[in-house]
């Protein structure tokens, strides 16, 4: 018989601990969807149990290796019969029951008007409003005999309502979890808005200004009135997680292998860092050679702007960056253009590089979403008959775009030919992301290293 069970460390704590409400992780692979699994099977044999695990959207539940996979692996296990229409649904023997569903938009919280849900589990809870959160607490009611409580996992946000609703857990100058404090159970108070913390109940009624004395009182007539809920986080890390450490021991390399920011915030479990200036690109990471090896794959990424300088001093720039892989794995940067010009030079300029580059070199264009996006790809392939044209349609923020050509540099893959502009470039990469203005050098580089990692063309 195979045995189901938590790990032991902050699984097992978070899966055993009494608090109302619980939060878990604080770090990719701590194991948290694998708990989010076992939290209801506590129930199951409660006949009028319900349990709803909710992802921000549908697609993540049911994406491959999702939460409705990791069920799928389990609940058969203790003869639950599975059912996706009209809901995501798994039922046991006894008539207990575990929903998945999501909450993608706020207004999806009007689904949920009347509803009693003894269990809520909010998987990556700074994906949710701070609005979505507190609705949801309002359903969390029970007649079945089991006390409500809510459970939700997050990774780390320092934007998120998650991070000032846990702050007293992290420590706030390194933004790291405070080890003696995870675990810890304290109490909380939500009054017209703005939370009342406290190490007991009491203590938390006279931080919320409420006489302890006489609102046991009112409790008696009232059990709802003015009761604080206990609260917990508890913090986990890959290293808490044996199992995935002994079953893909190449996970940690992937994580280490993300930029700083996201490496800090998934693999250390970082709550203070955010994207800023020096922290994607430093000038030590760029060796400055005089001669490159000879390309693999080659590639000029763009960035398009159309505005004359003559027109507004502050326009964006044109931007292209040329780059080639070699044979030896590294990664050249060999040329750069940067102007503010008018649309019909834009066209020049990128028809003049096209024709001074070799021909096997990919020319590589952004493509904005909609249909003027299409337009545009549509007017430049016509434009550039002849030579090779790739396009990505622009999609995520210009940071996640970055992420990947960032942590090639960290790792010292790009290397940098010797030339006049490459000041310019390594000005531009330390700013990144800039504080105003376009990263239109770093747009373009991201283009044409996405290309030469990417492009199924490869040289004669």
């Amino acid at each position: 018989m195979e045995e189901i069970r938590p790990q032991p460390g902050p699984q097992e704590q978070y899966l055993s601990t009494s608090a109302d409400i619980a939060i878990y992780g604080g770090a990719a692979g701590g194991g948290k969807s694998y708990a989010t699994i076992l939290e209801p099977l506590r129930h199951i044999d409660n006949p009028k149990f319900g349990a709803v695990i909710f992802r921000r959207t549908l697609p993540q539940v049911t994406s491959e290796g999702g939460l409705w996979d990791e069920a799928s692996g389990i609940y058969p296990l203790l003869s639950a019969i599975p059912k996706q229409t009209p809901k995501l649904e798994w039922k046991f023997p006894s008539g207990a029951k575990v929903t998945f569903s999501h909450l993608q938009h706020e207004k999806n919280l009007n689904d949920w008007q009347g509803s009693q849900i003894p269990l809520i589990i909010l998987e990556e809870l700074t994906h949710y409003t701070e609005k979505q959160f507190w609705y949801m607490l309002s359903r969390n009611r029970s007649t079945c005999g089991v006390k409500p409580y809510i459970r939700a996992t997050c990774n780390p946000d320092p934007d998120s309502f998650v991070a000032k609703l846990i702050e007293w857990y992290i420590d706030q100058d390194t933004g790291y979890a405070i080890k003696e404090r995870s675990g810890k159970v304290r109490y909380l108070l939500r009054v017209i808005g703005e939370l009342k913390w406290g190490n007991t109940i009491e203590e938390c009624l006279l931080n919320a200004n409420i006489d302890p004395v006489k609102n046991a009182k009112l409790a008696m007539d009232d059990p709802e009135k003015k009761t604080p809920k206990s609260f917990t986080f508890i913090a986990s890390s890959l290293e808490d997680n044996k199992i995935l450490m002994a079953q893909d021991p190449g996970y940690s390399a992937n994580l280490d292998a993300l930029p700083l920011v996201e490496r800090e915030q998934l693999k250390k479990g970082n709550w203070k860092i955010r994207p800023a200036s020096g922290l994607y690109f430093k000038r030590e990471y760029f060796e400055i050679v005089d001669i490159a090896k000879p390309p693999e794959i080659e590639s000029r990424g763009w960035d398009l702007a159309a505005t004359d300088k003559t027109q507004n001093e502050k326009a964006d720039f044109t931007a292209s960056v040329k780059m080639h892989k070699s044979a030896d794995g590294y990664y050249y940067i060999t040329g750069l253009t940067h102007d503010q010009i008018s649309p019909a030079k834009v066209d020049d300029s990128i028809k003049n590089c096209a024709s001074s580059d070799r021909k096997t070199c990919i020319i590589r264009l952004p493509q904005d979403p909609g249909q003027a996006g299409k337009s545009q790809i549509i007017y430049y392939a016509k434009l550039l008959v002849g030579y090779i044209m790739k396009h990505r349609t622009m999609n995520g923020d210009k940071i996640t775009r970055a992420g990947s050509f960032s942590s090639a540099c960290e790792n010292g893959l790009v290397k940098i030919v010797r030339g006049p502009w490459n000041d310019k470039f390594l000005d531009h990469a330390e700013a990144f992301p800039p504080v105003s203005g376009s990263p239109d050098i770093i747009d373009a580089a991201v283009e044409a290293f996405d290309e030469c990692t990417n492009s199924s063309f490869f040289y004669a």
